[in-house]
């Protein structure tokens, strides 16, 4: 297997690791879907749920759906796991989905739906919110770039963080902010402006 240049084995070599029967290989793969996972959980919990379930719980099902099915995984791509992830996630979903709604057969047709759903939001992230294009050093890391999205957001501050994904992911207008986030409309606005530029920096895309 080539090795890499940086510290941190990259995705496909870890998964190369894990196809061994490297156990903690697996481990530390999943964990680099942590927050991707979380935020597409999240959107989907808001628009189906209700909030009635904590993201970070279904992304713990998720892994540990993971883990069992992983034997059957047969992708060899960053792309092609988070593929396999997504789906595993949208089944967690409508799993959660039959608990709230009463309803104890499966739903092969809610799945696909949960899928689809879940691949456009992906695809939200995927067209950047930090300009629609990688820096040169994602490039040639060759990591999905909605990925890199979610960790990017996941060290902004909760109030940056927020604004960013109500507005952009959830698609909300600035005054439909400003009552989710109980402020004005032009403090909504400024903290906007602030999150959008600290979340370019943390990508390393120039103003």
């Amino acid at each position: 297997m080539p090795q890499s240049n940086s510290a941190s084995p990259t995705p496909e070599q870890l998964l190369c690791l894990a196809r061994a029967g490297d156990g903690p290989a697996l481990g530390r793969l999943l964990e680099l879907y942590r927050r991707y996972l979380a935020l597409l959980a999240r959107l989907q919990i808001g628009r189906r749920l209700q909030g009635k379930v904590d993201p970070s719980d279904l992304v713990q099902e998720t892994f540990l759906a993971g883990h069992r099915g992983f034997a059957g995984f047969r992708g060899r791509t960053e792309a092609e796991l988070l593929g396999w992830l997504r789906s595993i996630l949208a089944a967690t979903l409508a799993s959660l989905g039959r608990r709230y709604w009463g309803t104890q057969r499966r739903d092969v047709r809610l799945e696909r739906e949960l899928g689809g759903e879940l691949e456009q939001s992906s695809r939200a992230l995927d067209r950047g919110l930090a300009a629609g294009h990688s820096t040169p050093s994602q490039r040639a890391a060759r990591r999905e770039q909605a990925v890199l999205l979610a960790d990017a957001l996941g060290r902004l501050s909760a109030d940056h963080r927020e604004v960013m994904i109500l507005r952009h992911l959830e698609e909300l207008s600035f005054p439909e902010v400003a009552r989710r986030m109980g402020r004005s409309v032009e403090a909504v606005k400024k903290l906007w402006a602030r999150a959008l530029a600290q979340l370019r920096r943390g990508m390393g895309v120039s103003p």
